[in-house]
């Protein structure tokens, strides 16, 4: 076993969307089993297993072993929020580096359809008034308090932020109608995506408002699905067939990051600083600018989230990150595509799935694998998540030379 490089071998994302005859293990297993045949392995070669999910309980790692196969093999269960399934991932590549295993498969799967927006349900009906409890009492849900959830409300609050620091003379709501207006076109393209619809402008901006500038088309699609992915060490890669060596994707740089300690408040999340810190060290870790990028999947839980990771993950000069989208780089056939998925507005967003459904997204792209939507030429792709708690993950994707 060897700590040097680690790669992607074998990677699957089921079809996002509503699944109601499957429950959350049948989506996990299947992402699991066809991660390993499109790895060309089996699951008796894998020595790790890293296992993310939120909603159905703990242990859903030995329970998608009880349906593929049970090997006796270490198994780590994940919930980091939003970034729980980048994490599933890196727990397998820290794995691999340590020289404990030279096999890993990370799964994510969620069931989410129906469930509503992010963060809802905070308040109960019999509560009248804020009641500070806890070690966290001075946080509190804000669901039905001030009009709007806890998730739609602070990533409203981001995006006019950033306007209000970077003056914009425009009308936000079209601004950000434009950028979920990008992710709907694009997802026609995709057909696992949760939604293949394009729409318009005025669509988007006629919709129901959920929390000034984001309207419902703007924000992230709850949904079923799963991904998986099998990670491989450089050691063990270089004994494979010539066929899986070609289509392995190496991880040039796997971060996670939390929010840093600062002078104001210790309570509220920040969406920016823990992003950039962990763009910051992925750049480094990798040895690659942005400028070297040629597609990102970034976090668009909202509208207003994309417009201000540009800026974060230094797509654009700082406070630039709106001129940046005007230009046309962020569309498909831009210098610099974004979310060619569809991103979680139209793709979906099955909470643990979707860190590794965006690095399947650039995977395929680095492969040449991504049919109509085809970035030509990509050799270089960053994957994106972030979860208020909070947690942001970063890999940055290289071809196979």
């Amino acid at each position: 076993m060897a700590n040097g490089d680690v790669w992607i071998l074998g990677i699957h994302m089921t079809k996002f969307g509503k699944h109601p005859e499957l429950d959350v293990l049948d989506l996990a297993s299947e992402a699991a089993m066809a991660a390993l045949a499109d790895g060309g392995v089996s699951m008796r070669d894998i020595e790790i297993l890293t296992a993310g999910n939120l909603m159905a309980g703990g242990q859903i790692g030995q329970q998608i072993q009880k349906q593929i196969g049970q090997t006796g093999i270490p198994v780590i269960n994940v919930a980091n929020a939003c970034a729980t399934g980048a994490t599933a991932l890196r727990t397998a590549i820290m794995a691999i580096k340590a020289g404990e295993a030279d096999y890993g498969l990370a799964v994510g799967a969620e069931k989410l359809a129906g469930a509503g927006l992010l963060g809802g349900g905070g308040k109960k009906p019999d509560r009248k008034a804020f009641e500070p409890r806890g070690r966290h009492g001075s946080v509190m849900a804000t669901d039905g308090l001030i009009g709007t959830t806890n998730m739609p409300g602070t990533f409203a609050q981001i995006g006019m932020e950033y306007l209000y620091d970077n003056p914009y003379d425009g009308a936000p709501l079209e601004l950000f109608a434009r950028i979920a207006e990008k992710n709907h076109a694009h997802s026609t393209l995709n057909p696992l995506a949760a939604y293949q619809k394009k729409m318009s402008l005025e669509q988007i901006m006629g919709d129901v408002m959920i929390a000034y500038p984001n309207t419902r088309s703007m924000c992230s699609a709850n949904c079923d699905g799963a991904a998986a992915a099998v990670v491989v060490s450089d050691a063990k890669l270089r004994t494979l067939a010539p066929e899986q060596r070609r289509r392995a994707v190496k991880i040039s740089a796997s971060v996670l990051t939390s929010d840093p300690w600062e002078e104001a408040c210790q309570v509220l999340p920040d969406i920016n600083t823990l992003t950039r810190n962990a763009a910051t060290q992925a750049y480094e870790l990798a040895g690659v600018s942005p400028e070297d990028l040629d597609l990102v999947e970034l976090h668009d839980c909202f509208a207003t989230a994309e417009l201000v990771h540009y800026d974060n993950l230094m797509l654009c000069r700082p406070g630039e990150a709106v001129a940046f989208f005007e230009s046309g780089a962020t569309w498909r056939d831009g210098s610099l595509p974004v979310n060619v998925s569809g991103g979680l507005q139209s793709k979906g967003h099955p909470i643990a799935a979707t860190g590794i459904a965006n690095v399947w997204e650039v995977c395929h792209h680095l492969r040449g694998e991504a049919g109509d939507r085809q970035i030509e030429g990509a050799t270089v792709g960053l994957a994106h998540v972030i979860g208020l708690g909070s947690a942001c993950g970063i890999h940055i994707l290289e071809k196979a030379v």
